[in-house]
Order: C-alpha cells, then sequence, then structure tokens
C-alpha cells in the first residue's frame, strides 16, 4: 500500500510546489506590467482621485504584504473581487468556465474522433505508400496552422457569405439551441484542428510500432486477420499514447481557448482573462491564471498516475 501511494503522495507535493511558484510569478509579473488600474478608471484624473483609488483597493501596499494577503485568502477558497466589475470572482468564474469546458471537450472528442481515425487508417495501410504518406501529410499540414490564422478564414468565409452558422453571435443552449448549436460550430472547428493532426500523426506512429513487433508478426503467421489484430493487440498497447496525446492537447486548449474566444467574440474564461489583463484586474489575472495553472498541474499527475495503471513497467 505504502508502495502504492508513495508516487501519489510525491507527486502531489511536486504539485503544491509548482502551483505555488505559479502564483509567485503570476503575481510579479502582473504588477510589473506598465501602467496600474488607475490608468485604467482615472486616466486624466487628479492624483488625489488617483491615490484614493489605490488606497481603496490596497495597492498602496508593499508588493510581498499584497502576495501574503491574496495567498492567505485563495488558501481559504476566497478568490476577492473584480477591481472593475466589483463583481465576486467566482461567480464570475462559475459563469464563464462552462463555455470553455463545452469547447474544450466538444474539441477534445471531435480531434480524437477524427485523428484517430486517420492515424489508424494511414497505419493500417502502412503498405500503401500514398495511403500512409497521405494520412502523415493530413497531420503534420493541420498542426502547423495557427488557431488565429484558421479563424481569421473562417470569419471572412462564413461572415461574408451566408452559409448558415453564426459569427460573433454567442447564444446559450438554454436560450436558444439551434442559434447554439450554429455559433459553436467554427470555434470547435478552430480548437480542435491542431488536435485533428496531434492525434493522427500521435496514433499513426504508436500502430506502426506496434505492428512492427515480434508478436504481431507471430499473430500474423498463425492466421490472425487484421480485423483480430485490431480488436486485440492494438487498443491496450495504444493507450499510453493516447493518454500522452490527450494530455498534451488539453493543456494546449487552455491557451487556444484565449485566442478562439477573443476572436468569435464568446464570452468565456479565455477572453474574460484577456480583458482582465488589459484593464489591469490584478485578482481576476492572478486567480484564472492560478486555476488554469493548477488543472494543467493536475492533468499531468493523472498523466502519470493512468501510466502505472495501464502499465505496470512504468509504476516506478
Amino acid at each position: 500500500m505504502t508502495e502504492t501511494l508513495r508516487p501519489v503522495i510525491v507527486r502531489a507535493c511536486s504539485a503544491a510546489l509548482t502551483l505555488f511558484g505559479v502564483s509567485v510569478v503570476v503575481f510579479m509579473a502582473i504588477h510589473l506590467l506598465p501602467g496600474d488600474l488607475t490608468s485604467v478608471l482615472a486616466p486624466r484624473g487628479p492624483a488625489e482621485l488617483r491615490e484614493a483609488i489605490l488606497l481603496k483597493f490596497g495597492l498602496d501596499q508593499p508588493l510581498h504584504i499584497q502576495f501574503v494577503k491574496w495567498l492567505g485568502n485563495i488558501a481559504s477558497g476566497d478568490f476577492g473581487v473584480s477591481l472593475i466589475t466589483q463583481e465576486p470572482i467566482s461567480e464570475a468564474f462559475a459563469s464563464r468556465v462552462p463555455i470553455t469546458l463545452e469547447l474544450s471537450a466538444l474539441a477534445l472528442c471531435l480531434s480524437i474522433a477524427v485523428g484517430g481515425a486517420i492515424g489508424l487508417w494511414s497505419a493500417m495501410n502502412h503498405n500503401s505508400p500514398l495511403k500512409s504518406a497521405s494520412g502523415k501529410l493530413a497531420g503534420s499540414v493541420l498542426m502547423s496552422i495557427p488557431d488565429f490564422i484558421l479563424a481569421s478564414a473562417f470569419l471572412y468565409v462564413f461572415s461574408r457569405y451566408a452559409l448558415g452558422l453564426t459569427v460573433g453571435k454567442w447564444t446559450a443552449f438554454s436560450v436558444d439551441a439551434d442559434a447554439h448549436l450554429r455559433a459553436i460550430v467554427l470555434p470547435v472547428l478552430t480548437l480542435s484542428a491542431l488536435g485533428v493532426g496531434l492525434f493522427a500523426v500521435t496514433i499513426r506512429t504508436a500502430v506502426l510500432s506496434i505492428l512492427s513487433q515480434d508478436y504481431i508478426g507471430a499473430a500474423i503467421a498463425r492466421g490472425m486477420s487484421r480485423g483480430e489484430i485490431l480488436r486485440h493487440h492494438i487498443p491496450r498497447n495504444l493507450a499510453v499514447s493516447l493518454v500522452t496525446g490527450v494530455t498534451i492537447f488539453a493543456g494546449y486548449l487552455v491557451g487556444g481557448a484565449v485566442i478562439v474566444e477573443t476572436l468569435y467574440s464568446i464570452p468565456g474564461l479565455g477572453r474574460f482573462l484577456i480583458q482582465a489583463v488589459l484593464n489591469r484586474d490584478y485578482p481576476v489575472v492572478q486567480a484564472g491564471v492560478l486555476m488554469i495553472a493548477a488543472f494543467v498541474v493536475l492533468l499531468n499527475m493523472t498523466a502519470d498516475i493512468l501510466y502505472g495503471v495501464i502499465d505496470p513497467r512504468l509504476r516506478k
């Protein structure tokens, strides 16, 4: 039992130290940006007004005191309030995080389904140079297209021509399901493009590696068909590569959502954080980045644990 829990405990301690380091870096980085809150709320105000604003929000205190107070509030579950809207940050996140999660989950599922199919098809047809190379080429091309380029192309085409999908008109599913579906298609396609390429290349490489093993040759010699090999030998041996791909792409989605939500005017967490940076809304930026860091750290810790579950040789 101790041997089983020890790696988990070590990873948990490492995650806690990582999050502390992230909190220090993000706190210092946001305060080192040119300008401050007064440049947003009172850009032409008198010195007395600017000093009153700093005093009201405690920004006149030394940075180390501000950091200790903020960290203590975070530890107690209090994210504070937005300096601009005076809205509790936890409530602001609660209304925006589900939107980002929906986009990310749909993009992840689409990427695994389409990219996995392309990679598997390309690998299983490795004896055909044209089919094998076309799958590899498709994955490489999709991985090389930046989000903002693809989003800009979609915005131009679908705003210029009436093609049935809406651009920049986000509607909640509970308000209008049809409008919601028409508004979410382009953002999901934009986010999933890199994922399709990533899973196509990753799964193709992994399957080719599996097919080159001696036990696959022995299975073929015993008369096992391609379908039987695909059912009995590929899934479990492919699991580690699939977990790695999901971990990498899920981490990427956090940053990709910032760009996509901004370009498509989607009121998710990414766009909210961009606006907070521009407005020097320190508590929002600090809480948002820390929450994203916690998600990425938890994601990697979960992947490490899954590796040991899937393949006992990797537990140490």
